[in-house]
């Protein structure tokens, strides 16, 4: 399937309409059945958020957004969004993806990564991110089968004000569905974990940068999800371990 991506510049990011036949992408719902590999997040993250603009001017950085199918509330407890979130580091360093911001909500998920030097693996990287899942999912359901996820959105970003202003609305996501007040207390975006190991200047940097006019599609309304009796997941500091497993409790 052939790429059709957009490079964003400025603050005034072009992120193609959703109705734009050229910016649309289907969700594969087939892959390698293989399990994931079980991946850290330092290997994920290399030096990140340490060298910013050298991932951004080597091999280029891409937004990607993707929903799931009619937007149904499919990750709607800690261990459905650890699934997707520990999936997403476990895939993308399978395919040298390295993941610069992230956040999962109950109903879709926005990421930014740096590209390998092939940058047509992401098509790739997310049928295998998106079928594994979604087995997983539709085994916790009995619903085999079942479509889970739908059509993803990617930009390249070749501009750094674009790229700043991508990271700090990635990351302040959970804020923007009313689910915290602060994103750093969501666990499954990369505020808390970038609050923690960001130079501090590079931390104010993209604390000032608006995102208001970061055109971005949206048009989700995620849900919170209870966090009581679950286990800890979410953000980590890059010399912890996340394993993308599949669990046999459903949820």
């Amino acid at each position: 399937m052939a790429r059709q991506s957009k490079a964003a510049s400025g603050r005034r990011t072009p992120e193609a309409a959703p109705k734009r036949a050229s910016a649309e992408r289907s969700a594969l719902e087939c892959g390698d059945p293989a399990p994931l590999w079980i991946c850290t997040v330092e290997t994920t993250m290399n030096d990140w958020p340490h060298a910013p603009l050298h991932r951004l001017s080597d091999t280029g950085s891409y937004m990607v957004t993707c929903g799931t199918y009619r937007k149904a509330h499919h990750l709607r407890s800690a261990e459905r969004l650890s699934l997707v979130e520990e999936s997403l580091f476990a895939v993308s360093n399978e395919f040298g993806w390295s993941v610069q911001a992230w956040a999962v909500l109950s109903n879709h998920y926005h990421f930014v990564a740096a590209s390998p030097e092939e940058s047509q693996s992401l098509s790739a990287m997310l049928s295998k991110l998106h079928s594994t899942t979604a087995r997983t999912l539709n085994q916790w359901d009995s619903e085999a089968g079942r479509k889970v996820w739908y059509q993803y959105f990617d930009t390249r970003i070749s501009h750094q004000t674009s790229y700043y202003a991508r990271l700090k609305y990635v990351q302040e996501n959970p804020v923007h569905h009313g689910l915290v007040s602060n994103a750093e207390n969501y666990r499954w975006c990369s505020a808390a974990w970038f609050a923690r190991n960001a130079r501090p200047s590079f931390y104010r940097t993209i604390q000032s940068f608006k995102i208001d006019r970061v055109n971005v599609y949206d048009e989700f309304d995620a849900i919170e999800v209870s966090t009581e009796n679950t286990i800890q997941s979410g953000v980590r500091p890059p010399h912890s371990r996340g394993y993308a497993q599949q669990s046999e409790r459903p949820s």
